[in-house]
């Protein structure tokens, strides 16, 4: 029996599988523990022991986790549930379950999961993008997850987003509009002139193009992220500044879906952004298969717009890579806790 765990923000989910078939056996989702350390390793084994008095057998354990474990320490790193960051989360549950655990990425589990038995399974390489509260993403490669060596294998949610084809002026028409260049080579002056000259510039694709830089201040400590352009708060937030009108995603979406003007533009930068990013995924790991979980999801079009768009960014003549939502949704990722430690044959 394969037991997974999903460790999330909010929640907390265990699962179990049959071991060769996949078989979903054993199911059960609770808040997760906030702030305390301690309370969160509690939450775990007592799930773990629950789900195997239930189940009347032991299992092996893998727990998806926020952030990774870092090969250098063994201490997590990188997690938005920052009271995990530089605690012994393996070691401490191996010795409370005696038996050994397998940690990884959540964004890889979700990978592992749709290339083992989900809408990546039979491709080779599958690149998996999570895009709900955050962005996160995770490669497997004949069905081993790649971490890299500092664990963060995937983590295209925290590189800037990439510029738009058409965002940068020739040196003669910025000449002609204000005095681009007189600014030295400090990038932020630069934007602040154009901020101040914006009204002169004819050769932006639409104002939300200039509005993207030098960009939102994100957590990790940088500007610009991907992650603070395409994730669900990221996508509220755009419609807002836009708009003034404080919407929900869902209802974002839903007014598009009406014909609403100012929520179908929203959704196309959305596209944009989306496509801009992803092309950076292929040039770089030019997977077989790109999975897409998590909340933003389930955006209306998104699978068929994005590669439309695509095309102009990636460095080929031609680009056959599939996008496509994955298979179980949001168990995804706790299904490729279960099968860290693989499918029996």
């Amino acid at each position: 029996m394969r037991i997974g765990i999903d460790l999330g923000g909010t929640k907390t989910e265990i699962i179990c599988l049959h071991s060769g078939n996949g078989k979903e056996l054993y199911r059960k989702r609770v808040p997760s523990p906030q702030n305390i350390y301690e309370d969160t390793l509690d939450n775990i084994v007592r799930l773990i022991g629950e789900a195997e008095k239930e189940m009347g057998q032991t299992g092996t354990v893998g727990i998806g986790i926020p952030g990774t474990v870092s090969g250098a320490t063994g201490l997590v790193k990188n997690a938005n549930s920052t009271w995990l960051n530089g605690c012994p989360l393996n070691q401490d549950l191996a010795a409370r379950l005696n038996r050994l655990v397998r940690i990884e990425n959540d964004a890889n589990c979700l990978a592992l999961s749709e290339a083992t038995d989900g809408a990546g399974e039979g491709y080779n390489s599958v690149f998996a993008i999570i895009v709900g509260t955050g962005c996160g993403g995770g490669l497997v490669v004949d069905g081993k997850p790649i971490s890299g060596l500092n664990g963060i294998g995937g983590e295209w949610g925290h590189n800037p987003l990439p510029l738009p084809k058409v965002f940068l002026p020739s040196e003669e028409i910025a000449a002609k509009h204000f005095n681009f260049f007189d600014h030295g080579d400090d990038p932020t002056q630069r934007i602040s002139h154009i901020y101040r000259h914006k009204e002169n510039i004819s050769y932006f694709v639409h104002d939300s193009v200039l509005a993207e830089f030098p960009g939102h201040q994100c957590y990790c400590g940088k500007r610009g992220c991907i992650e603070k352009w395409i994730s669900g708060p990221a996508f509220k937030a755009d419609y807002f500044r836009v708009t003034g009108e404080d919407l929900s995603t869902h209802d974002i979406v839903a007014a598009a879906q009406t014909g609403e003007a100012k929520a179908l533009a929203a959704l196309d930068r959305y596209y944009d952004r989306f496509a801009r990013s992803a092309a950076g995924v292929i040039d770089i790991f030019d997977p077989d298969i790109i999975v897409v979980g998590g909340g933003m999801s389930n955006v209306a079009n998104l699978y068929e717009q994005v590669p439309r768009i695509w095309d102009k960014y990636i460095f080929s003549d031609r680009v056959d890579t599939k996008i496509v939502p994955a298979r179980f949704g949001d168990s995804s990722g706790v299904r490729g806790a279960a099968w860290l430690w693989g499918r029996d044959a």
